[in-house]
């Protein structure tokens, strides 16, 4: 009974625990769960941080104290001596991300980070079961999963630019935004799933010693036997079907009439996005072509090949040409005699502009409104100015971000590419010491003529003294400032008003002053001109149908194509075959005769 009782008692108290337990309220850290955002991202492609504070910090000296932003929701390790005007690196992209988080919206969240290579390598890593949250593929890899309704949409709030956070959406470049909004899958614009992070266009990255920029202005460089087995192509199909279409098109696309059309926009992108069987004939024979003489198909290794010297001329994205001509130029400490100053061309006949972007998938964040929001602010986030610019310095290629009513970015290519004030400063002060000397000089000949006037004799020698030492000091001035013209680079106006204003548009505001050989190498392939971008084309994403075509031609031009076979060679192989026939039966009707 007893025992009955004790087990009555205790289901009591442990009924009266359990209530209690119900009514605590959850403990601070039960609330604070952490948000657990999976970004996949492409290999070297965001900030690590780990700057050196003396060679890497980027001093935005030009930026005017009125357009110093505020200092809220900075992290302390990202300022140095308090000045917003100072970029720099110290700590990962994605470790700052997180605290940046939770000191703004009071939640934890932790990121896990993985990379992928390509992305068909992305598309394969979904397909097999890999979850993620935020990806970041490029242009023809957004289009086809937004086909396969495989995206999120970005949301109201991400696109509210009276958010003093949504850095994306106010500071997008105008000339980006006009392009995601007016190019459409399934009557979707991108801009309504995907949020740009870099882009840029393809050339030719060359050695100005040994290519002539005219031979590097076109596709056909990629068949010019001048170059045999020194140029390299890029090792997927996509880039090579372009690249392969403005070869086999050039006399259009650069004849007046084309260029003249009213629509020239359209027929270009139409022109460069051909996939009949004809064109796909031709492009496969030019190919075929191409790989007997291009050194090699190559997806990464072509600027490490560019740099070390073992060619001359690289079909490659505009990031990764800026990043080959860092590497080959070397920086201060590099002795001259050591560094190798290459250039770029964009092809005449058209280039193709490409993006990479984040976009949100529905197998990872599903109806998560916390994960969602994660996402957005990270967007947000690296597309802040100062971020902006750590990523672009890192990575070598071109954010979509112009910043806005913020100056940083702008004042980041004039740190970076803007002719040296001191440069200005010298001509300006080599005038007046020029001056200066010719003031002195009119004045030493008047005295001199007064004592010639005085002592005739003795006034005619100094005279004639005084006269050779100006004269020799004159020739010597003569000589050192032909020597400084020679040292001085000459300086030009860049114009990146379609940037930062849209297509179009122009304002003094966004010209730069630059030195002259930036025409042709770093500014020239992250900001390409506005008449290169005139003459840029973006691919389009092809069906299920165009994709297989262009696929087999890829095949049969990486690999052995039979078809290719001239005659003559299956005649003498018929010939061999008929011949070891015959052979092999005449030695064993001779080895049957000796059996006999």
């Amino acid at each position: 009974m007893m025992n009955a009782k004790r087990i009555f008692a205790l289901a009591v108290l442990a009924a009266l625990l359990l209530t209690a337990c119900s009514l605590i309220p959850v403990s601070a850290a039960a609330q604070e769960e952490t948000i657990v955002l999976r970004i996949c991202n492409w290999e070297e492609y965001i900030d690590l941080g780990d700057w050196d504070p003396e060679k890497d910090r980027i001093d935005l000296e030009e930026l005017g104290e009125d357009e110093k932003p505020d200092l809220e929701n900075w992290d302390e390790n990202e300022i140095i001596d308090g000045d917003k005007r100072i970029v720099f690196g110290k700590n990962p992209m994605i470790e700052v991300f997180e605290e940046w988080y939770y000191r703004t919206y009071g939640k934890k969240v932790r990121v896990e980070y993985s990379t992928f290579g390509t992305n068909e390598d992305l598309y394969n890593m979904l397909t097999i079961g890999d979850v993620y949250d935020l990806v970041c593929p490029s242009d023809y890899m957004i289009m086809k999963l937004m086909a396969e309704d495989k995206l999120v949409p970005l949301s109201g709030e991400f696109k509210d630019s009276e958010n003093k956070n949504n850095y994306y959406e106010r500071g997008l470049s105008p000339y980006i935004r006009d392009i995601f909004d007016s190019h459409e899958i399934d009557g979707m614009p991108w801009s309504d799933y995907a949020a740009g992070y870099m882009w840029g266009i393809t050339g030719f990255i060359y050695n100005p010693e040994y290519v002539a920029e005219e031979d590097a202005s076109t596709w056909r460089l990629l068949d010019n036997t001048a170059y045999n087995r020194k140029i390299t192509l890029k090792d997927n199909v996509r880039d090579a079907y372009f690249a392969a279409i403005g070869a086999v098109k050039s006399e259009l696309l650069t004849s007046d009439e084309f260029r003249g059309r009213k629509d020239y926009t359209e027929a270009l992108q139409d022109e460069m996005n051909e996939v009949s069987p004809e064109t796909v004939s031709k492009t496969q024979n030019y190919l075929q072509k191409v790989r007997e003489n291009v050194y090699s198909f190559e997806t990464d290794s072509g600027k490490a090949d560019m740099i070390t010297g073992k060619i001359v001329a690289n079909y490659q994205w505009s990031g990764d040409a800026v990043y080959a001509m860092d590497q080959a130029q070397g920086d201060d400490d590099t002795p001259e005699e050591e560094r190798v100053y290459l250039n770029f061309a964009v092809p005449e006949e058209c280039t193709n502009i490409y993006f990479d972007g984040w976009v949100m998938l529905k197998a990872g964040i599903g109806q998560d409104a916390e994960k969602q929001h994660a996402a957005e602010a990270f967007i947000n986030f690296i597309s802040r100015p100062d971020n902006v610019i750590r990523n672009m310095y890192y990575i070598g290629y071109t954010s979509t971000i112009s910043g806005g009513e913020d100056g940083r970015i702008l004042a980041y290519l004039d740190w970076n590419y803007g002719a040296e004030e001191e440069e200005t400063e010298e001509t300006g002060d080599t005038g007046e010491a020029e001056e200066d000397g010719e003031t002195g000089e009119a004045e030493a000949e008047e005295t001199e003529t007064e004592e010639a006037e005085a002592e005739e004799v003795t006034g005619e020698a100094e005279e004639t003294e005084e006269t050779g030492e100006a004269d020799a000091e004159g020739a010597e001035a003569e000589e050192a400032a032909g020597e400084d013209a020679e040292a001085e680079e000459p300086t030009v106006e860049y114009d990146l008003s379609y940037f930062f204003l849209g297509m179009g548009k122009h304002s003094e505001d966004y010209v730069l002053t630059v030195p002259e050989s930036q025409l042709k190498r770093q500014l020239s392939a992250q900001y390409p001109s506005e008449d290169v971008i005139r003459r840029a084309s973006i691919m389009i994403y092809f069906n299920d149908e165009q994709n297989e075509m262009i696929n087999r031609m890829w095949i049969r031009v990486r690999c052995f194509n039979i078809n290719s076979v001239p005659v003559w060679v299956w005649i003498a192989l018929g010939v061999l075959i008929i011949g070891g026939v015959l052979f092999g039966l005449r030695r064993r009707a001779v080895r049957n005769r000796q059996y006999e």
